[in-house]
C-alpha cells in the first residue's frame, strides 16, 4: 500500500506523506479507513517509528488523517480540499523548478502538457475536486 525508496534523496517522512496522499487519491484507501499504527507501518517499511510519527503528525496537521485516542489513525471523513495562499506559492515554486528542468532537457510546451495530462489522468482519474476561488483562505 505505502512505499518508500531508501535510496531516494527525498526525506522518508515526506515519501510516506506522499504515499498516503496518493493512496487516498487513487481510492486505494477511503475516508474512514483505518491506517496501520505508527509501529506497524514502521515495521512494514523498515524505518524508524519516529519517522512514521513525523509523517502522521504532518498529515494530521493537513487534516488528511485523524487519530482517535485508543482507536487508531483513520483517513479523515470530512476533509475538504481548499487553496491556501502559502501552499499555492510553494506549488508555483515547485512547478517553476520542474519547468526549468524540462527546458534544459529540451522539452517543449506540448511535451510538458502531454506529461502533465498523462500524470493527472493516472493520479486523479478525472476526479472533480470542486475547489473554487471561494475556498481560498
Amino acid at each position: 500500500m505505502f512505499t518508500i525508496d531508501s535510496k531516494n534523496n527525498f526525506p522518508i517522512y515526506k515519501q510516506i506523506i506522499n504515499s498516503v496522499k496518493e493512496s487516498i487519491i487513487k481510492g486505494m484507501i477511503l475516508p474512514g479507513d483505518k491506517l496501520p499504527s505508527v509501529r506497524e507501518l514502521a515495521k512494514l517499511l523498515t524505518t524508524n517509528p519516529n519517522t512514521v510519527s513525523k509523517a502522521y503528525n504532518e498529515l494530521e496537521r493537513m487534516h488528511i488523517i485523524e487519530t482517535l485516542r485508543g482507536k487508531g489513525t483513520f483517513v479523515a471523513i470530512d476533509y475538504i480540499p481548499k487553496i491556501e495562499a502559502g501552499n499555492m506559492l510553494k506549488l508555483k515554486d515547485e512547478i517553476k523548478k520542474v519547468l526549468m528542468d524540462a527546458h534544459y532537457m529540451g522539452l517543449k510546451k506540448d511535451d510538458i502538457n502531454g506529461i502533465f495530462n498523462e500524470l493527472y489522468d493516472e493520479l486523479l482519474n478525472d476526479k472533480d475536486t470542486n475547489i473554487t476561488k471561494e475556498d481560498t483562505v
